[in-house]
């Protein structure tokens, strides 16, 4: 996450948001390290936030983070998924709901299936969709699960999924 963040602009004109799987009480620690080690500014997600342009959220802990129109932050103490809570698959099932064509999922890397199918349904929304490539991921379940899918358009490293998302930002689309 780091390194793609790293290839974003400091104007990156769209908001962020992130699940990472972490253990509980860390989060806190990696927001600063991200704060200072990229361009962007870095929160843990607050119920009813609304989005900033240029700006990263990450899903508290024990709380699955949804994207809801506004666009804003919802915060869920729902069922785990995939034995997770927080959820990639949440956050990508309501962002295929509310923001569709307009949206981008990447999925790094990770054990297991969270967010794999949940990928593949924001393809067929209209999403562009990307992960991480096996070679540069530390596990490639969860990427290699959505391209099995189909619900990858791109294949790449962190450093190339940061710059491609820099570059269709600014309308180099696809």
């Amino acid at each position: 996450l780091q390194r793609l963040l790293a290839e974003l602009p400091e104007d990156f004109p769209v908001p962020i948001a992130a699940v990472q799987h972490i253990a509980a009480g860390f989060l806190q620690g990696m927001a600063g390290w991200l704060r200072e080690s990229g361009n962007l500014p870095v929160h843990i997600a607050t119920q009813g936030e609304r989005l900033e342009p240029g700006h990263v959220y990450l899903a508290p802990d024990n709380f699955h983070m949804g994207i809801v129109e506004g666009p804003r932050v919802e915060l869920s103490r729902a069922m785990p998924e995939h034995f997770l809570r927080p959820s990639v698959s949440y956050l990508f099932r309501s962002v295929a709901e509310c923001c569709a064509e307009k949206a981008v999922g990447i999925l790094l890397t990770g054990m297991g299936r969270d967010g794999a199918e949940e990928l593949a349904r924001m393809r067929e929304s209209g999403a562009i969709t990307m992960a991480q490539d096996e070679e540069s991921s530390v596990v490639h379940g969860m990427p290699g699960e959505a391209i099995k899918l189909g619900g990858v358009e791109y294949v790449l490293p962190p450093e190339e999924i940061g710059r491609k998302l820099a570059n269709l930002v600014r309308g180099s689309y696809r």
